[in-house]
Order: C-alpha cells, then sequence, then structure tokens
C-alpha cells in the first residue's frame, strides 16, 4: 500500500492565493481610505468578511482543467459580493469617515490588482505544467469509448492543465484483463488519478478498482457516455439522506446570470440601435424600396425561449413570395435581390432583430430560432435539438462563428448546430458572449462562405 499521493502540492496553491488577495485588499486600504491611520477593525471585519464571501462565490475553485472564462466568472461575482460588504461596513460604521468615491477607488484598486495576480498566476501554473512539466498528474484511462478517447486526445492536446496519459486500456476483451496485474502497473508507474469508461467497465470491476484507489491512495473518476451525460457535471443534492443528481444544470438558470445577460442584452441593443440603426434604417429602407415592391422589414414567426413563438424582424432581403415561411434560403436562391444579397452577407439584414432584443423575444447571443415549420421537423429528426429552447434564442451563436451557419444542406449540420449550441447553454459566461460578438463582426467584415 502507497504511504503517500505522488506529486502533491497543489494543497499550496488556494493558500498562497488567499495570501495574495487578503494582503492586497489590506494593502490598498492603507493607501485609499486609511493613508493617514490604519484601522485594525476595518482590516480585521473585511479580512473575515473576504474569507466568508469567497467561500460562498467559490472563488478559488479553479482547478487545472478550468479557463480563463471561469476566472472571469469568479471575478465577477466576487467583486460584487465584497462591493456590497465594503458598502455594508461603511453603513454600519459611518465614523470611518470615507466618502463614497474613495470606497469605489478602494474596490477598483482592489480588484484591479487581484485580477492581475489571479490571472497572472493561473497562467505561470499553465506553462509551468506545460513546460517545466511539474504539478504534473499521470493517469491511466480504462476503457476507449469515444468518450474516453476524447479525453485522452484532451490530455494529449492540453499539455497546460498537466495531465500526462500513461495508458489507454480496453475493457473490451475483460477475459485478457488480470485486474491485480493492472493494480501493479497502476503503482508502478505512479499513476495519481484512474479514469473509468462506465460505458465499458462492470458494476464488479468498478468497485475493485475504487476499492484498490482507497487504499492507494489514488483518485477514481468517471467517464460516462455522452448520450446520458452532456458534458456537464451533475449537481447533487440530498433529500433527507437520499442523494438526487441533476441531470443538466444551465448557467442561465441563475438568477444572478440571468439578470447579468439581461442586462448587458439591454446596454448592447441600445447602443446598437442608437449608434447605428437610427441611421443605416432610412437608408437601407430607400434601397430596398427602389429595388423591389413591398414592405422594408420582413417578419417572421420562430420559436423561442421555452418553445414559445415570438415574432422575428428582419430587414427583407428577398422579392415577396409565398414560400419565404415554408424553404429555406439556399445558394444561389433567385429570390433574393441584389440589396439583399449585400445585406445577408454582411449580416445587415439582422440588424432590426436588436429590437427583438429589448423587448426580450431574443438575446445577442444564444442559438438561432428556426422557422416554426423547421423547428418542428429538427425536434422529430434531430436528438436533443429542443434542448436550445431552454434559453432565449440569439441574433448570433458560438454555432454561427463556428461554421454552421446558414443553410442546413445535410443531417450533419444541424447535428454540429445543436451540438455547439447544447455546448453554449451548459457553459454559458458573459466572457463567451463578448467573444462570440467579436468573432461574429469579424465574419461579417471578412465575410462568410455560408452567408447567402
Amino acid at each position: 500500500m502507497s504511504s503517500f499521493r505522488q506529486g502533491r502540492y497543489s494543497w499550496l496553491i488556494k493558500p498562497i492565493f488567499h495570501t495574495i488577495d487578503l494582503t492586497v485588499i489590506n494593502v490598498v486600504s492603507t493607501l485609499c481610505l486609511f493613508s493617514q491611520a490604519f484601522s485594525l477593525r476595518f482590516s480585521v471585519i473585511i479580512s473575515l468578511g473576504w474569507v466568508v464571501t469567497a467561500l460562498i462565490s467559490k472563488f478559488y475553485e479553479v482547478h487545472r482543467y478550468s479557463s480563463a472564462v471561469r476566472v472571469y466568472n469568479l471575478l465577477v461575482r466576487q467583486a460584487l459580493f465584497f462591493s456590497l460588504l465594503v458598502f455594508a461596513y461603511e453603513g454600519v460604521f459611518p465614523q470611518s469617515k470615507a466618502d463614497t468615491s474613495q470606497t469605489l477607488r478602494y474596490i477598483i484598486f482592489c480588484f484591479l490588482f487581484i485580477s492581475l495576480f489571479k490571472y497572472l498566476l493561473f497562467f505561470l501554473l499553465k506553462n509551468y505544467r506545460a513546460y517545466l512539466k511539474g504539478n504534473i498528474r499521470r493517469t491511466i484511462i480504462l476503457g476507449d469509448s469515444k468518450e474516453a478517447k476524447d479525453l485522452e486526445l484532451f490530455f494529449k492536446n492540453n499539455p497546460e492543465s498537466g495531465f500526462i496519459n500513461t495508458k489507454t486500456l480496453s475493457f473490451k476483451n475483460r477475459e485478457k484483463i488480470d485486474l491485480n496485474t493492472l493494480f501493479s502497473y497502476i503503482k508502478a508507474e505512479s499513476v495519481d488519478e484512474i479514469y473509468c469508461s462506465l460505458s465499458e467497465i462492470d458494476p464488479v470491476d468498478v468497485k475493485a478498482i475504487t476499492k484498490f484507489a482507497d487504499n492507494n491512495l489514488k483518485v477514481v473518476k468517471f467517464v460516462p457516455e455522452q448520450n446520458t451525460v452532456l458534458n456537464q457535471d451533475l449537481k447533487r443534492d440530498f433529500y433527507g439522506m437520499v442523494p438526487v443528481l441533476e441531470f443538466r444544470t444551465i448557467p442561465l438558470d441563475d438568477s444572478f446570470n440571468l439578470a447579468l445577460k439581461r442586462l448587458f442584452d439591454i446596454g448592447f441593443s441600445l447602443l446598437v440601435i442608437v449608434l447605428i440603426l437610427s441611421w443605416l434604417t432610412p437608408l437601407l429602407a430607400l434601397f430596398i424600396k427602389i429595388e423591389s415592391k413591398g414592405p422594408v422589414f420582413f417578419s417572421q414567426l420562430r420559436n423561442g425561449y421555452n418553445y414559445k413563438s415570438f415574432t422575428c424582424f428582419k430587414f427583407r432581403s428577398m422579392v415577396i413570395n409565398d414560400k419565404a415561411n415554408i424553404i429555406q434560403v439556399s445558394k444561389a436562391d433567385q429570390r433574393i435581390t441584389k440589396v439583399g444579397k449585400i445585406m445577408r452577407q454582411t449580416s445587415m439584414d439582422e440588424l432590426p432583430q436588436f429590437f427583438n432584443v429589448l423587448i426580450g423575444d431574443m438575446s445577442v447571443v444564444g442559438p438561432r430560432p428556426h422557422m416554426l415549420s423547421h423547428t418542428e421537423m429538427y425536434a422529430n429528426k434531430v436528438d436533443k435539438f429542443m434542448v436550445r429552447h431552454f434559453v432565449k434564442p440569439g441574433i448570433t451563436g458560438l454555432a454561427q462563428v463556428s461554421g454552421y451557419r446558414g443553410e442546413v444542406e445535410t443531417e450533419k449540420d444541424i447535428i454540429g448546430r445543436v451540438r455547439y449550441d447544447i455546448f453554449y447553454i451548459e457553459n454559458w459566461s458573459i466572457f463567451l458572449d463578448l467573444k462570440i460578438i467579436i468573432q461574429t463582426i469579424i465574419k461579417a467584415i471578412r465575410g462568410d462562405e455560408k452567408a447567402y
């Protein structure tokens, strides 16, 4: 039996982060709030408050496989908690004589430095793992299912995460595998973490592997089939003493995240409407009217949040036809006008949807909505298609900037679109929204071969 776990000094990382952050909030307080005399009461209360709010916001729950997006989300959440804490202190102890501008300056400087140090150490650790091979976890993958192979590829392609996979062993030919030999290999190779593919390993073997791991201080993790769990941690609750797992947790089910996204949508859509649509609309309206008869705007019912239908607005890019609500636009479609072709290539025809965002039917970023007839068709043909309706549809989305824009030519197109949409739903963040918006603008300027 192993007497200790190999290479385990990650426990030092959190205390280091704690120490840096507490030092920052106390040093900055002497500069911004108490330049003449250091306040011990403020230091004690704010330090304790920081620790408590950090536990609530899970500020230090950053793992080797975590992304920069998660770090950003944690910083925003903790900044809000900390701001409330500081203003609450000023309310309880008004004799501190710190005015609002001082308090705001204190909070801003604290999070500038904390963000700087957090990202600096975050990327230093990643480079330390990738290039110096420090802080490494040695792994073994038991099973060669698609998910297991994807995991092996992740370990290989992401050296900054600090995983070195020693072996991937198939359990499909079970009679050829001797568990005792496997356990000897794990100990000889100083494997830290054992990943078991649940689609291949039977419960008896799982029990034996977990028993070995417990007795030898190894970590066991399970890789489920993707059609059982969609790339998302299961949320565990206890009903009395009974553990209950929730199949899917969605960030936008959190009221804080939902409010943050809605505020962003309102602000961004107002900017576009005031700064762009205010002068572009009459200009495009003139060109649209000159080329063809009909209204400037085209409206169409589409399915949105919770499968409810709404009226989606666009600049009219086609001649008036009775098939607009049935047949999707295709390449070299004769219905598209000359002005419409330019608008579609630059995505200008989608701009009126910012009014949909403002009134709350859509979001700036989200799964693109389909025509009612197409939604019903795909819902019956494509597995998990309806998951897209857990959130508001968007003007642009992760699928669109990842090559799945426009016409659905094959079943592969819609399956790929759904896959990216589900990933977005389960991994939403404001940072991801901003990244998608920037990519959309770049594609609009450069042109997209699927924009027709």
